[in-house]
This record gives structure tokens, C-alpha cells and sequence, in this order.
């Protein structure tokens, strides 16, 4: 399979609906749940399966600063190391954040409401890179062209 391609209208802002068309469009993705019952996109389908993004519950340990409450609109993306996860909520022009449960875990956070603040390919390029965090390195190595001379 060949590496992606940027779509004719990735330049668009992203919407929650880009989130899940991504996701599927990577090779052997599956929508599932995981957490109680929250959904959660994992990769290779099956029981050996990894998770790389959550749609989060809402939870008192991730509230919105100016109201209190807790946020009812989030995504947990893997991210490959802690760097990545550090330039991605460090970086002011990116809606990326991290609470204090996700320390030491390679993950950002994101309201849904807030993706617009993204392009389509943006996004398109963090949920593949938390794909290939996942995914097993054959699968890698064939969607990326690896292989090919």
C-alpha cells in the first residue's frame, strides 16, 4: 500500500467527522470500546488490538478552567514519544493539551469542538503517526512503502 497522500481538500478545517473517516481509513483499524464503554479506535483489529484514540468520557480530572466542568467532548491521541507529545501542547498555534493524569504518558488531548483549529491533513498526520505508534511494524513498514525500491 502505498504511503498517504494529502487529500484535494486537506487544507480545510477539520471537523469530528474527520476523526473517525482517518481512522478508518488506516489498514486494519477497528472501532470499539474500551474504558466502560467509550470508543476507542484500535489497530491490528482483534484481540491483540492497541488503542491509539480515545473519545474520553468526561471526567473530574479534566475540567474546563473557566466553567468547572468537566469536558464532555474529548479525544486522548498516542503520541510516538514524549517529545512529540511536549512540541504538540507547547506549540500555541495547536488546540493540544495534557492534564496531569496523562504524566508520563505519550498522549495529547483535544476538544472536538476545537479541531477546526486544525487542517484536515494536520489531523490526518497526527492520527496516522498515532497509528503507526500501534500498529504492528510489518503493517507499518507496508502502508509507509518500506518495502518499495
Amino acid at each position: 500500500m502505498p504511503a498517504p497522500m494529502a487529500s484535494p481538500d486537506g487544507s480545510r478545517p477539520a471537523t469530528a467527522a474527520d476523526v473517525d473517516a482517518i481512522c478508518a481509513s488506516l489498514p486494519e483499524t477497528e472501532r470499539t470500546t474500551s474504558w466502560g464503554d467509550a470508543p476507542t479506535w484500535k489497530v491490528p483489529a482483534g484481540p491483540k488490538a492497541k488503542g491509539f484514540l480515545l473519545h474520553r468520557p468526561p471526567h473530574k480530572n479534566a475540567t474546563d478552567p473557566t466553567t468547572g466542568e468537566p469536558y464532555d467532548d474529548l479525544l486522548v491521541i498516542t503520541t510516538p514519544t514524549e517529545v512529540e507529545k511536549r512540541a504538540l501542547v507547547d506549540d500555541p498555534a495547536t488546540p493540544f493539551f495534557t492534564i496531569d493524569h496523562f504524566n508520563g504518558y505519550s498522549a495529547v488531548l483535544v476538544q472536538r469542538s476545537r479541531l477546526g483549529e486544525l487542517t484536515v491533513d494536520e489531523l490526518r498526520e497526527i492520527i496516522t503517526e498515532a497509528w503507526a505508534t500501534k500498529a504492528p511494524k510489518r503493517l507499518v513498514a507496508d502502508y509507509f512503502g518500506a518495502g518499495e525500491r
